[in-house]
């Protein structure tokens, strides 16, 4: 999902990791090796796999890719935050569904809340301010809210094994992109700090917003209470043409809704990489995909099995899950050799 800035981009195509261990969050087996394989091939100048730099391009879910998901997406959790906090402001929403269950308190409103529930909330969340006060807003929130089970900031919840795999892939020339379904100007104000990767190179689901000029003569952009885009799904492939105008050479997920964004990097040509994350640590972190309501891996499970892409599985491959447990056990990831 962390405070790694990412090793400066290499200038020649030579892999920057040739001595050091790229990944030591992950453990020895095929997940790892596939990796380095292919990041060996694409970087090699003489392979018949080498990539040229500009073309080297990794999108990135974020949900469940980069950080957890569960026991709710967090984004849901901020704006659920926001009602409350904006309730005051508000007298109507005492009597009116879906906010009234939100300010009633009723732990069971999660459950409850359809999809056009949740879009009526953040649309009068993430409005009426201007970009820069929702910035400011977010940044304040992930710096006060805790996460119910580990009783740590969202923020410190990212995954330690990607955040290794996120540098070292910009150690070897690519550039690497959010592709989320969360919004984008939730995750721009922090994911540079967390991941390394700035806010131009985020891609995300968006309101619209409109340029005015306040009373005092300053420019400034307003955000409205309108859907523009979702980036979930089929909007993933259409948001990577827009923004990023390349096709990935190298594509990670976790459920059905990063199906179309693994297809469309497949459908390429030369060498490729496709990849989910499936979570099966009930103990470290959760485990859950079939029929899970939130990041519910199926379709694209079956579709990368039938042909080939690499599923991770998190219990399995991950020595570490969170930055935090090397810090507090200070302990080497399990099957690895210290040193």
């Amino acid at each position: 999902m962390a405070g790694l800035s990412g090793a400066a981009l290499a200038i020649s195509g030579a892999p920057a990791f040739a001595r050091a261990d790229p990944l030591p969050s992950w453990n020895q087996g095929a997940a790892r090796q596939s990796i380095i394989g292919f990041v060996t091939r694409v970087t090699s100048p003489h392979g018949t796999d080498f990539v040229p730099i500009e073309q080297r391009i990794a999108t990135f879910d974020n949900d469940g890719t980069l950080w957890s998901e569960q026991p709710v997406y967090f984004q849901v959790v901020f704006a659920l935050d926001r009602v409350r906090a904006l309730a005051a402001q508000h007298p109507e929403w005492t009597d009116r569904q879906p906010f009234s269950s939100v300010l009633a308190g009723d732990g069971s409103v999660l459950a409850r809340l359809s999809e056009k529930d949740l879009l009526e909330i953040v649309e009068a969340t993430h409005s009426g301010m201007t970009v820069a006060q929702f910035e400011n807003i977010v940044l304040a929130w992930m710096a006060t809210a805790r996460h119910p089970r580990f009783n740590r900031p969202y923020t410190d919840l990212v995954f330690q094994p990607m955040l290794e795999l996120l540098a070292y892939l910009r150690g070897n020339g690519f550039r690497t992109f959010i592709v989320s379904g969360g919004g984008i100007e939730f995750m721009r104000p922090w994911a540079e700090k967390r991941y390394g990767i700035p806010p131009d190179q985020v891609v995300g689901s968006s309101g619209e917003t409109a340029f005015r000029i306040a009373a005092d003569g300053t420019p400034e952009l307003v955000k409205l209470p309108k859907v523009e885009f979702i980036d979930d799904g089929p909007g993933k492939p259409v948001a990577i043409n827009r923004f990023i105008g390349r096709r990935p050479i190298l594509a990670f997920g976790n459920s059905d809704g990063d199906q179309q964004m693994l297809e469309w990097t497949a459908a390429g040509g030369g060498a490729r990489f496709m990849a989910l994350v499936h979570h099966t640590d009930a103990r470290r972190e959760w485990a859950y995909d079939r029929t899970s309501s939130v990041g519910k891996l199926d379709k694209a499970w079956d579709e990368a099995t039938r042909r080939g892409w690499l599923v991770v599985d998190m219990k399995r491959d991950w020595g570490v899950i969170y930055p935090f447990e090397k810090q507090v056990t200070g302990r080497h990831p399990a099957g690895r050799d210290g040193g």
